[in-house]
């Protein structure tokens, strides 16, 4: 098959990590996506939870060294002239599978075909290929200035977070499980006292129910001051899964078309969920009880086609003061559960 001509960019993208029930976590990973004819190529792999090689948590010359591999000036890694496109983002083991890519110049052209998932040196293309995808011939002057632009710092990102509350120990029980999965978090009461240069470490501040108008306005002032445009996340309650669902949706800063999951709205019975490409949704149920102890139940998990979609929920575990956390490979929304109709 001819390779045709595709328009080549990158984009900042997020594999959402999170606590899970029954104590186990997935990690958050910062990544720059490959963006083809304008859309995200990993979302034409349809429901696949991996990154990039070009991760922002990389030390810088291994980071390097994956863009110049792209580049084609060093060898490629695997047998045939194959590069690594997407890999697990838990451990980068190649055995845990990869989409790999032959990769070749073409005059001045870059051209990527023979798509496979790979989990050993060799491939079966006839058998592990992703048939429907490519080869892309991508210009070379375009391939080359969006790859060049990564080594001049283009890949930066903020993954800390400032924590301000009332409640200290939900504060470091917080923090901790954001740090268990790659985000870093600091606590403070007073964001006033932090110099310039700290605040513009932080990507999100969150607040707890407790934090009152007056304190808010201090730390925006604070950020305002430092030139910082950071996101603001308000506590819903002080549950920690909750929370860091939350803190990951802040976090996450690209473009919502590039987004697999696109809207999140529930009531008693019923959750409207949108989806732009085909993805496995998993929705979570918290929800704290007169005696504020935490109820969790696992609502729905399955694959869902791009599109609007309505799922149903037992009323009897989905209350009106619960709340509902969607997740996809790469996105995480939050949710309160309402009456009246989703949407």
């Amino acid at each position: 098959m001819a390779a045709e001509y595709a328009t080549f960019g990158l984009a900042p993208a997020m594999r959402a990590g999170g606590v899970l029930t029954g104590g186990d976590y997935q990690v958050h990973r910062d990544f720059v996506d490959f963006i083809v004819d304008g859309r995200s190529l990993l979302f034409r792999l349809s429901d696949l939870d991996a990154v990039s090689p070009l991760a922002s948590d990389v030390p810088p010359a291994i980071f390097t060294a994956q863009v110049r591999g792209l580049l084609l000036e060093t060898d490629a890694p695997l047998p045939g002239g194959r590069y690594v496109i997407y890999g697990c983002p838990e451990c980068e083991d190649l055995a845990c599978g990869a989409v790999t890519a032959v990769i070749r110049r073409d005059g001045d052209d870059f051209v990527w075909r023979d798509f496979a998932w790979q989990t050993g040196e060799h491939v079966d293309l006839e058998f592990n290929g992703y048939h429907g995808i490519g080869p892309f011939r991508f210009p070379g002057t375009e391939y080359r200035a969006a790859l060049a632009a990564l080594l001049d710092g283009g890949a930066h990102t903020r993954r800390r977070v400032l924590l301000i509350g009332a409640r200290a120990a939900v504060l470091a029980r917080l923090a901790a499980a954001l740090r268990t999965i790659g985000i870093g978090a600091d606590i403070t009461q007073d964001a006033t006292a932090v110099p310039a240069d700290e605040l513009r470490a932080y990507g999100a501040v969150a607040f707890g129910r407790a934090v009152g108008e007056e304190a808010r306005a201090a730390v925006h002032d604070a950020f305002a001051r430092a030139g910082v445009d950071v996101a603001c996340v308000d506590g819903l309650a002080p549950i920690v899964p909750l929370l860091v669902a939350q803190i990951e949706h802040a976090l996450d800063r690209g473009p919502a078309e590039r987004h697999r999951l696109t809207r999140l709205t529930a009531t008693v019975g019923a959750a409207e969920i949108e989806v732009t490409s085909p993805c496995r949704v998993r929705l979570t149920a918290y929800r704290l009880d007169r005696l504020h102890r935490t109820h969790v139940h696992e609502v729905f998990d399955d694959v869902l086609e791009p599109g609007a979609h309505r799922v149903a929920l037992d009323a009897k575990t989905v209350r009106e003061e619960s709340f509902l956390v969607a997740r996809t490979p790469g996105s995480v929304l939050v949710a309160a559960v309402r009456h009246g109709k989703p949407g």
